[in-house]
C-alpha cells in the first residue's frame, strides 16, 4: 500500500487500548464524490464505499487517546493558518510499479495541500512518510491490471473544480470502521504570492 494513500481498508476490530488511529483529509464534494465511488465499484475496488473520496493530508496514524485534545487544538490552529482555496482535479496517474494504484491528479491546489499537510504533520502529529507527499484522489487500488487500465483510461479526461473550505479528521472506531471526528474550517488569511 502506498502510505500516502489514505486507505480505509476493512480492518479487524482494534483492541481497546490507550491509542486510536486518526487520518486527515480534504473531502471531495458532490457530484464528484459519487462519481469516484461509482468508479471504484465499477473496477471492483473493495474500498468503494468505505469512506468518501478524498485527498489525504495525514495518512492513518496511531496516537495516544490522551493526546486527542492537544491534537484537536493543533488541527484547529492549522486550519486557522490556511485560507480556503480552489481545487482542480484533472486527468489520471498511477503509482505503478511501486503500488497498484490509479488516481485522479490534483492540477490546482497542490501547493495548498502540501502546506496544510506539512503543518498537520507537526506538533502532536509529527511523523515521517514512506514516500514523498503527493496529493491525489485514489480511484482504484489493488485490483487486477485490466481494471487499473479501465480506471486510468476512463477518467483520463475528467476535470472537476470546487472550493475547499475545510479539512476533515477521521477516527477509527473500535469495530474497525471509520467515522468523522471533526471538520476544521480554513479561515486563514490569503497566501501572498
Amino acid at each position: 500500500m502506498n502510505e500516502d494513500t489514505f486507505s480505509f481498508e476493512p480492518v479487524r476490530p482494534r483492541p481497546v487500548t490507550g491509542t486510536t488511529v486518526l487520518g486527515v483529509v480534504v473531502p471531495i464534494p458532490e457530484p464528484w464524490s459519487q462519481l469516484f465511488v461509482d468508479w471504484r465499484a465499477k473496477v471492483g475496488d473493495p474500498q468503494d464505499g468505505s469512506v468518501p473520496p478524498h485527498v489525504t493530508l495525514l495518512p492513518p496514524t496511531e496516537v495516544p487517546v490522551v493526546d486527542r485534545p492537544a491534537i484537536s487544538a493543533h488541527l484547529a490552529e492549522v486550519a486557522r493558518a490556511h485560507p480556503p482555496f480552489d481545487m482542480h482535479l484533472s486527468g489520471t496517474g498511477t503509482f505503478a510499479p511501486v503500488s497498484a494504484v490509479v488516481f485522479v491528479a490534483v492540477a490546482r491546489g497542490i501547493g495548498n495541500c502540501e502546506l496544510i499537510a506539512n503543518d498537520v504533520r507537526s506538533g502532536p502529529l509529527t511523523r515521517s512518510l514512506a514516500y514523498p507527499y503527493h496529493p491525489h484522489v485514489t480511484v482504484a487500488h489493488d485490483v487486477p491490471q485490466d481494471m487499473l487500465d479501465l480506471a486510468y483510461c476512463g477518467l483520463a479526461d475528467l476535470s472537476a473544480e470546487f472550493p475547499v473550505q475545510h479539512f476533515t479528521a477521521f477516527e477509527q472506531t473500535p469495530d474497525g470502521s471509520w467515522a468523522v471526528a471533526a471538520e476544521y474550517p480554513l479561515t486563514g488569511p490569503p497566501h501572498r504570492g
